[in-house]
């Protein structure tokens, strides 16, 4: 056995919380095809001349409410998820590569590379399969590996969306947050619908089928609302909850696009009005808190659930370095590093 690496990839953020860290970032991450998947020359005009001359001023600020004293809060908790799960496996290396931004997946590659990995986990950090994510980031290190002219014996962690080494830690950091009878809300991070119908390896179950993202069929197999729909089932079975005391929603929309419903912006406000005093919001798409989960929920949107006649919204945290999902995620990494072995030994 060869020395072991992990590359942990992660999304990505601004390196700073100013308006041109902000557009830096926001150019890098919107002008990514598996991201937003129109023609090359629509997608520049909408991204260039529409969205980066207005959306960085407004969100600058909002980067900058939750701005931590050691950086981006999505990469100080990411990369607490990497120093942790490297102590808690005897003798991997891990290392963190960002998607969009820094640290990135080209400077996480060399840093394995340089100490003298030659098994590589790509372990994109997103429990449910998504071309903009999952796809996106595989994509990207495969091409920086090309580039370098490295060929370590390569494993990839696939999606885990009912894995009990996730929804085990998962469901325990839910529960505390469950007093009185408060309705839970799972809130996903939103995807435009063509991303979900492409999915559909038959083109004719999404969509089309009642329940379809209940049903476990082959169609559906790395369909990511599929994947979202078993990690709120898996928990709430967990949890023994009846139907009445949990809902399902997407947030951070963009554009003209139609995207996955109901939306969680949405889904508050109808709560509020049906007379639910108290919610909580877990957000199981995120591994690590950042801008979705610390202020877009947090702030954005229990203020929308207050304004609506809510009294008290509370946000689960992401699992972060949270010590029951390390040992999760640790099981999860050697489990992908002996199926590769197994389907070695079989070819």
């Amino acid at each position: 056995m060869g020395k072991r690496g992990v590359l942990l990839m992660n999304i990505g953020t601004p390196d700073k919380p100013t308006v041109e860290s902000v557009r830096t970032y926001l150019r890098e991450f919107l002008l990514d095809p598996d991201v937003i998947d129109l023609p090359a020359p629509l997608r520049h005009i909408l991204v260039r001349g529409i969205i980066l001359r207005t959306r960085p001023k407004k969100i600058a600020p909002r980067y900058k409410s939750i701005w931590m004293d050691e950086g981006s809060p999505l990469r100080v908790y990411t990369q607490r998820m990497a120093t942790s799960l490297q102590a808690n496996l005897d003798g991997v290396l891990c290392e963190v590569g960002m998607r969009y931004g820094n640290p990135s997946i080209r400077s996480g590659l060399e840093k394995l590379r340089d100490a003298g990995v030659d098994e590589l986990l790509l372990a994109p950090l997103f429990p449910h399969h998504a071309q903009a994510t999952t796809v996106s980031a595989l994509k990207n290190a495969y091409k920086q590996l090309g580039e370098m002219k490295w060929a370590p014996v390569i494993s990839e962690l696939n999606h885990f969306p009912a894995d009990p080494a996730f929804i085990d830690p998962l469901a325990e950091s839910i529960k505390p947050h469950l007093k009185d009878g408060a309705h839970l809300l799972f809130s996903y991070h939103g995807l435009p619908v063509s991303h979900v119908k492409r999915a559909d390896s038959s083109g004719k179950h999404c969509q089309k089928v009642d329940n379809c993202c209940t049903l476990d069929v082959e169609a559906n197999s790395s369909c990511y609302a599929h994947h979202c729909m078993l990690t709120t089932l898996s928990v709430v079975g967990a949890l023994g909850l009846e139907e009445s005391r949990w809902s399902i929603s997407y947030q951070s929309r963009l554009g003209p696009a139609k995207w996955l419903e109901p939306s969680t912006t949405n889904t508050v406000e109808k709560l509020a009005t049906q007379g639910h005093e108290k919610i909580v919001i877990a957000s199981p798409a995120f591994l690590a808190d950042g801008l979705e989960t610390l202020e877009e929920l947090d702030i954005e949107i229990r203020e929308h659930f207050i304004e609506h006649g809510g009294k008290e919204l509370s946000v689960v945290n992401c699992l972060n370095d949270d010590p029951h999902w390390i040992e999760g995620l640790g099981k999860l990494v050697m489990e992908a590093f002996r199926n590769h072995l197994e389907i070695d030994s079989v070819s």
